[in-house]
């Protein structure tokens, strides 16, 4: 294993970078947490309660590194449920022994849980979370409350939901109903703006800033009072010193009873799997590639959740979206979750007041911005792409969880993931016989290069995967590592997503993971997850150009390239560039390169974030092989943004004597010295002639682009001279 960067210089050095990101994943925890504490049925301040004893518990006693706690989407619906069967005071009780479970579930070592269930079950549970959240919610976001028996019964009134807000006579509604629409156009549309200054402040936060300037704009300018009806307004929120002092009634009065340890079973259930999911989807965000301790991490959120339940907040959770941003804002270490509940503790001091004035369909828009993402047509595309066996255990998990709950809905899903593994194979034998027999066999090559050689025989599926997964947890992540299927007659998709996993771990440390022995299997799509099965003869699939792939191959022959229009994932050039460390590389396609392959221009396919917060991105790169070895560095056009973060430790390098180029330019870099030195006069001139570029060196390569979407003809060839003439001047 790689040893932790834990010293204290360290931690000081990356200090202002943490507590930066806290700051910015607390705008985005403020307004999430008071919406899903209503949408749960719980007074508004125990979404904050919950994120700031999540917050310092986890980060201090947690076992992973750059992941956020706080109240999660997926317990919205099993909340509710737990407080309008169990009343409020009977529900924090809940709460505690679900966080006792939770907590030796970690002494247990049980934080494999979540790899015992299919990925598609899973897929579905999460998108009924998403239904359940949008179907209760819509609603109130189109300020029309109302009461109805079962999530099924929310969606199908949605129209006449619609319907009635389009015939409002009460003003006080129809601004309700306005301030929710505005919110979720707000949602929909703020990633789709790749604006550096817009998006200093998260979109949560906008509509929370938007909201409390639309309140003041009615009192102070106009003198009325504000025109949303007030049921649709947040209730009035404790202020820090009553939260401290007043706890709120625990009542254990119904601990004898099934109901009682039903509703704790799903909370516990349904946390857990969250929070493990989600530590394992950032763990592949994390720049430096560490490995979660997830059994400390749930020893932390269980002790957390008891604490929260006793001070009158939800379930904590590690929660994906909010763990994302920390990322993506330059978090390193847990002080980033620390810092996240020390200013949501200065937001309630200072502002708690104001809070007051947010509209509640504001705030619903924003979860049902967040049930929409997790249940998205995208999704069902995706699965279905995988095999249709997927999509049939999918709807099968989503429709039983709508209809029965989640326990039932998640059993549901993994009986139909092995009646369909017994019904493909035509061999219930195969799975009896070898069930608990083990599957795995590894031992370390004895070469030069000391690769490990996993063997794995019969079948691996969701139920036997932790086997495999033993393995390959114990082998460091710098070493080379070959999976031979050769000897195993069936491989799920559970199995196949998860290496996909390892393999981008593997090739980020240095390390590589190969998959060999599934020639002889086939599969009934061309989606690398697709379950295999060995047969005689695999299929073989055809490949047609579009028209702009026709252009880029004329563009390959003028230019004299090499152009290849598939799809290669053989990305490994790319993982030196600091622009990947925290992205996630899907594929480049579509390849210009010449005969030496020092020189070629991509299209490429990478993801910010993950789970609801992922934003895939599709752009084109030039990538050049240098004749010389340069200092790494990378160059962009000066903005705030910049400025901003030079407050977090990112400093600018300046040249005295090219004031244009130091006004107009971010360099940043290390080695300044030997920066200084590359960038001559000749060096300076060419970059303040020529139109701006994202350019980035790793030392023996450039990696150049323009735009984050995909460059037109036009601009390929813009990004072909200007690479090639770059190429002449650096060297």
């Amino acid at each position: 294993m790689t040893p932790k960067k834990n010293n204290i210089s360290l931690f000081f050095n990356q200090l202002p970078k943490n507590i930066f990101s806290g700051f910015v994943v607390s705008l985005i925890a403020l307004p999430l947490g008071l919406g899903l504490a209503m949408a749960s049925d719980a007074p508004a301040i125990a979404g904050i309660i919950t994120a700031i004893v999540g917050g310092v518990i986890v980060s201090i006693l947690g076992g992973s590194y750059v992941t956020i706690t706080g109240p999660g989407n997926g317990l919205v619906g099993v909340t509710l449920v737990a407080i309008s069967t169990l009343g409020l005071e009977t529900a924090y009780a809940a709460i505690i022994c679900s966080g006792a479970i939770i907590m030796l579930l970690g002494f247990l070592r049980m934080g494999n849980l979540a790899d015992f269930f299919p990925s598609s079950a899973i897929q579905g549970m999460l998108a009924a979370i998403g239904l359940i959240i949008l179907g209760k919610q819509f609603h109130i976001m189109f300020g029309h409350k109302i009461s109805r028996e079962n999530t099924i019964d929310y969606l199908i009134e949605i129209p006449f939901t619609i319907n009635d807000a389009l015939h409002y006579e009460n003003t006080g509604l129809i601004y309700a109903a306005g301030a929710g629409v505005i919110s979720l156009i707000i949602m929909v549309y703020y990633s789709k703006i790749r604006n550096k200054y817009l998006q200093l402040i998260p979109a949560p936060m906008w509509i929370v800033l938007l909201s409390v300037a639309f309140s003041y704009y009615f009192e102070l300018v106009l003198h009325q009072n504000n025109p949303i009806a007030k049921e649709y307004m947040i209730p009035a929120i404790p202020s820090f010193s009553e939260i401290t002092t007043e706890l709120p009634k625990v009542s254990f009065s119904g601990i004898g009873s099934l109901v009682f340890w039903g509703n704790v079973f799903s909370l516990t259930l349904i946390a857990s799997i969250e929070s493990l999911l989600s530590i394992k989807a950032v763990d592949k965000l994390d720049s430096e590639k560490r490995r979660s301790n997830v059994n400390r991490d749930l020893k932390g959120l269980g002790l957390a959740t008891i604490g929260s339940g006793f001070l009158g907040g939800l379930n904590v959770v590690t929660v994906i979206a909010r763990s994302s941003v920390n990322v993506n804002n330059g978090g390193t270490n847990r002080s980033s979750n620390f810092f996240h509940a020390f200013f949501l503790v200065v937001f309630i001091v200072l502002f708690s007041s104001q809070l007051t004035r947010i509209p509640l369909p504001a705030l619903m828009a924003i979860l049902v911005y967040t049930g929409y993402k997790l249940a998205s047509p995208d999704l069902i595309k995706k699965i279905f792409s995988i095999g249709k066996e997927q999509l049939f255990i999918f709807f099968v998990t989503l429709l039983t969880t709508l209809k029965f709950g989640l326990i039932l809905g998640i059993s549901a899903g993994v009986i139909v993931t092995i009646i369909i593994h017994f019904i493909i194979n035509k061999n219930i034998t195969l799975f009896l016989r070898h069930w608990i027999k083990p599957n795995v066999l590894m031992f370390r090559e004895d070469d030069e290069k000391s690769n490990y050689y996993v063997s794995v025989k019969h079948f691996c599926t969701f139920a036997n995967f932790y086997r495999l997964k033993q393995k390959l947890d114990a082998i460091p992540e710098e070493n080379d590592v070959i999976i031979d299927f050769s000897l195993c007659e069936f491989v799920d998709h559970t199995v196949m997503e998860n290496l996909n996993n390892y393999q981008s771990t593997f090739t980020k440390k240095g390390g590589h993971l190969d998959i060999i022995g599934l020639d002889m299997h086939d599969a009934d799509s061309k989606h690398p997850f697709a379950l295999r099965k060995i047969v005689a003869v695999p299929k073989l699939f055809g490949y047609n150009l579009t028209k702009r792939q026709e252009n880029l191959e004329t563009i390959a022959n003028d230019y004299k390239l090499i152009y290849n229009a598939e799809k290669n994932k053989d990305t490994h050039f790319l993982n030196p560039f600091l622009f990947f460390k925290v992205k996630q590389i899907n594929h480049i396609y579509n390849k210009l390169a010449d005969k030496s392959k020092s020189f070629k221009l991509f299209d490429i396919e990478f993801s910010e974030g993950e789970f609801i917060a992922k934003e895939v991105i599709r752009t084109s790169m030039l990538h050049i092989v240098l004749d010389k070895s340069i200092p790494v560095f990378t160059l962009d056009r000066e903005s705030l943004f910049d400025k901003v973060y030079a407050l977090a430790g990112f400093s600018d390098i300046n040249f005295e004597h090219h004031q244009d180029f130091s006004k107009r330019f971010h360099l940043v870099g290390e080695d300044r010295e030997a920066i200084k030195t590359l960038f001559n006069d000749d060096v300076i001139h060419f970059f303040e002639s020529n139109p701006y570029y994202h350019i980035e060196s790793n030392g023996n390569c450039l990696l150049i682009f323009s735009k984050q979407r995909l460059a037109s003809t036009k601009e390929i060839k813009a990004l072909l001279d200007f690479g090639k003439r770059l190429k002449q001047v650096i060297s």
